[in-house]
């Protein structure tokens, strides 16, 4: 009895080896012709999803020399500020904290920046919006004081510049145009 039940489990062993060897090949042979296949299938070109939109974004490149064009900017008038650039989304690309500029103007530069890009709006503009809407204020990230300019692409806004540290918000968003300015060169 022990020979045969040897027997049979080699010969389902066999069969079974058989079996998986064959489904290998046969996938393997299906895998090899089906790219073609779907390739004689495909469109020409892509059908436009209507689920996904693009969007424009300020290289770190143009970023840096926006920012070095408006610290420039201020040091020629002899003014210590930090510049930001914000993304769309507001995240930080490049900040540039000028040589004896004040600690608070760090994350004040970031903040114009964000609320210049959020409203797409220059900072100084919003700033006059506070007496009919006080709250706008409360808006977390956000600083309504002049300095902050808003960088455009056909008229959306790509990205947000924010300067901080002048004696005045005046100056502050003169060097942030500069900043912006300096991208259609």
């Amino acid at each position: 009895m022990q020979t045969r039940t040897r027997v049979l489990t080699g010969t389902a062993l066999a069969l079974a080896l058989g079996a998986g060897t064959f489904g290998a090949v046969s996938a393997s042979a299906s895998a090899s012709t089906a790219p073609t296949a779907r390739a004689e299938s495909e469109p020409a070109a892509p059908a436009k999803d209507k689920n996904f939109t693009t969007s424009t974004h300020l290289t770190i490149d143009a970023a840096s020399r926006a920012a070095r064009a408006a610290l420039d900017a201020a040091e020629k008038e002899g003014q210590k500020v930090t510049v930001a650039v914000v993304d769309r989304n507001g995240n930080t690309l490049v900040t540039l904290r000028g040589d004896g500029a004040g600690p608070q103007s760090y994350e004040s530069a970031e903040r114009k920046a964000f609320t210049a890009v959020s409203w797409n709006a220059p900072t100084s503009v919003l700033a006059g919006r506070l007496a009919q809407a006080p709250n706008l204020k409360d808006i977390p990230g956000t600083l309504f004081l002049a300095g902050g300019a808003p960088v455009q692409a056909s008229g959306a806004p790509v990205a947000g510049i924010g300067v901080a540290g002048a004696p005045s918000g005046d100056l502050d968003e003169k060097f942030a145009k500069a900043g912006v300015d300096s991208l259609a060169k």
